[in-house]
């Protein structure tokens, strides 16, 4: 099995395991996708792979870009780091996988960290973890295909709340809306989410891919076309004084002070 820098994968009882490494935050870049496409293509290849799990260690799920150690007016920076252009189209490489995933997401999963867990079919979550499309509080505009995935969750008129607001939730508010299937105690994500794999994977493998391909039947084209309007969303938006001042207040941890500039 192939070794990554970024993730450990493992195979037992017809369910893969793709551990994200990067602690305690789990911050991500188009390097760490590539390697999370990777390890997910291998799993399809692989007949004895029913099943997925994406799992983190560390104190987050995914909390997103690192915009902690940038200095002021270095946004634009780290833009350039993510090469969104290239990130997104590894991310287009996760939802073209085959092999139905579960998320266990016992942390934050803020940003584009939260279009990192709704990549999966099912999340398993916990009343600790966080959960924020905060893309607009920064100035910014979504996303990693979540203008296409978190409508189709929890609707058009519960999304636009979560991307205006950019407010935060925890995990009862997550499953009560849709945005996450099962809530259990943060000592039992993932076993839950190893358990719920593990159900899945004792159906007909090739029943359970059939069904799937029906019901996510033009999502991956989806996310191809949403992630093509935002990121020319995003190209001017990372050029304005309020992008630059909605991340340095989000390193300062106080409100921004918006321009409209």
């Amino acid at each position: 099995m192939t070794t990554y820098a970024d993730i450990a994968v493992t195979l037992a009882d017809h369910v893969g395991l793709v551990e994200i490494r990067r602690p305690p935050n789990n911050f991500f870049d188009a390097y760490l996708i590539r390697q999370i496409a990777s390890a997910f293509e291998a799993f399809d290849a692989d007949p004895d792979c029913r099943a997925i799990v994406l799992a983190a260690e560390g104190k987050a799920f995914c909390a997103g870009a690192d915009f902690s150690k940038r200095p002021e007016g270095g946004a634009a920076e780290v833009m350039e780091d993510l090469a969104p252009q290239h990130l997104y189209k590894e991310a287009i490489r996760i939802f073209r996988c085959r092999k139905p995933v579960v998320a266990a997401v016992h942390g934050a999963a803020i940003g584009g960290g939260l279009g990192v867990a709704l990549t999966a079919d099912f999340r398993v979550t916990c009343p600790e973890a966080r959960f924020s499309a905060n893309f607009n509080r920064m100035s910014f505009h979504p996303g990693f295909g979540l203008t296409a995935t978190l409508p189709r969750l929890v609707g058009p008129q519960q999304a636009a709340l979560l991307f205006y607001t950019g407010r935060r939730i925890g995990g009862e508010e997550a499953v009560r809306i849709g945005l996450a299937d099962v809530l259990v105690p943060q000592a039992d994500v993932r076993s839950t989410a190893m358990a719920l794999a593990t159900e899945i994977a004792q159906s007909g493998p090739l029943a359970v891919q059939s069904t799937r391909d029906t019901m996510r039947r033009g999502l991956a084209d989806a996310v191809e076309a949403a992630t093509e309007r935002e990121l020319v969303e995003q190209d001017w938006l990372r050029k304005t004084a309020d992008f630059r001042e909605g991340v340095k207040a989000m390193g300062d941890r106080r409100l921004p002070q918006f321009t409209g500039r």
